[in-house]
Parts: structure tokens; C-alpha cells; sequence
């Protein structure tokens, strides 16, 4: 009979330890510590179940064990409004903002400034400014000076070339950009961008070049 008592006297008593211990972690506690405590406390188990449960849980992420993703070179991408074109990587960041930067101007034959340029002269000037390369003036004496490359291994900076046929010398040149869009001083809207697979710029087109 005492036994018995003595026995129901511990169990109220654990019962009543398991009231005023087993609480809800502080509001101010981290993520982290709320999960830590379900492992650290021996009054959030009362049951064979809830070891179960505890121990099926995963362990708590600590701040330190948290892995942050790399750059990648896909992340330095940036995008060019005025040419509306995405660009993988910064590498030719200058090259785009400089060209773009002319944008709208109009077309002056001989001259090569923003009040005024023909083709040659726009190629001329961004080659100048962005690489400090002097190009030879002209659209035909330009295509002496680079080397030849196949339309589909074409880079952002390649120079294109177009030819009304084949018996007739070079006319026109402008800079690739990429996805078939290339930048020029065109006679009919300055400079613009437009597309290699315009009916009149695919039929015209001749080689491509790149400066070494």
C-alpha cells in the first residue's frame, strides 16, 4: 500500500514538473533554437511516440553550415536597353555601352562623329574609343585588314560586310553584336540595329571579319 502511494506520489510529481518545464520556446529564439530545444529537452518527450518523432527529425541547419551558391559566369549577364539585347557575360560591356551611345545618329557620308556618320567612319570611331585601335577609313580597305571567319562562328565586336554582288567592291559595314543583330550607320536612319535576316541584309551579306 505505501508502495503504491509513494509510487502515484512520483508520478503526480512528474506530471506536474512535465507542466511547468515542457514550454514553448521565447518568441525572441531563432529558428534554429526552436528545433535544437525539441532535441534538447527530456520533458518534450512523454511518450515512446514522441522519441520516435524526435529522433526521425532532422537536425537543426546551423548558420555556419549554410552553403551560399557561386558566381557564375552567367550572373555577370547584363542587358542593354537601348540595343535590347541580353549579353552573357561583361567581356564586351564596353564595347555595347559605347555603341549604343550612338544610337539615332544620323548618317553624314564622310563624317564620323555624333552629329553626323557614315558606316565606315561609325566603325571606326567605336574601334578607337573602346579598343584604341586605329581602323583603315574606309569599308573596302577595312576588309584587307581583318581575318576572315564563317558567318557561324561570328563574336560579339566581328565585323560584317556586305556586298550588292559579287562583282561589285564592298559597300557597307557595321559591327556584330549577337543573335543576328549587328550595329551600323545605315543611309536611310543613321545608326541603328538591325538584323542579318532582313531580306536586304541576308541578300547583301558577304564575309565576316575579326581584328587581331
Amino acid at each position: 500500500m505505501t508502495k503504491n502511494i509513494i509510487l502515484s506520489a512520483l508520478a503526480l510529481f512528474s506530471l506536474i514538473l512535465s507542466y511547468f518545464y515542457d514550454a514553448t520556446p521565447a518568441q525572441s529564439a531563432t529558428p534554429s533554437e526552436t528545433v535544437a530545444a525539441t532535441f534538447i529537452s527530456p520533458y518534450a518527450i512523454n511518450s515512446p511516440e514522441d522519441m520516435v518523432l524526435a529522433l526521425s527529425l532532422p537536425a537543426p541547419t546551423l548558420p555556419d553550415e549554410e552553403t551560399k551558391p557561386k558566381k557564375e559566369a552567367a550572373e555577370e549577364r547584363f542587358y542593354s536597353k537601348r540595343l535590347g539585347l541580353w549579353f552573357e557575360t561583361s567581356q564586351n560591356k564596353s564595347l555595347v555601352k559605347t555603341a549604343a551611345k550612338w544610337i539615332g545618329t544620323p548618317y553624314r557620308y564622310g563624317s564620323s562623329s555624333k552629329r553626323g556618320t557614315d558606316c565606315s567612319g561609325f566603325v571606326t570611331s567605336i574601334y578607337r574609343e573602346v579598343y584604341g585601335i586605329d581602323l583603315s577609313r574606309s569599308s573596302r580597305s577595312m576588309f584587307d585588314d581583318v581575318e576572315r571567319i564563317k558567318k557561324d562562328s561570328m563574336r560579339t565586336g566581328d565585323l560584317v560586310f556586305f556586298k550588292r554582288s559579287p562583282k561589285q567592291p564592298i559597300f557597307h559595314v557595321g559591327i556584330y553584336l549577337k543573335e543576328n543583330k549587328f550595329i551600323h550607320s545605315a543611309t536611310n536612319g543613321g545608326v541603328m540595329v538591325s538584323s542579318l535576316r532582313e531580306p536586304y541584309y541576308r541578300k547583301n551579306f558577304y564575309a565576316a571579319g575579326r581584328v587581331n
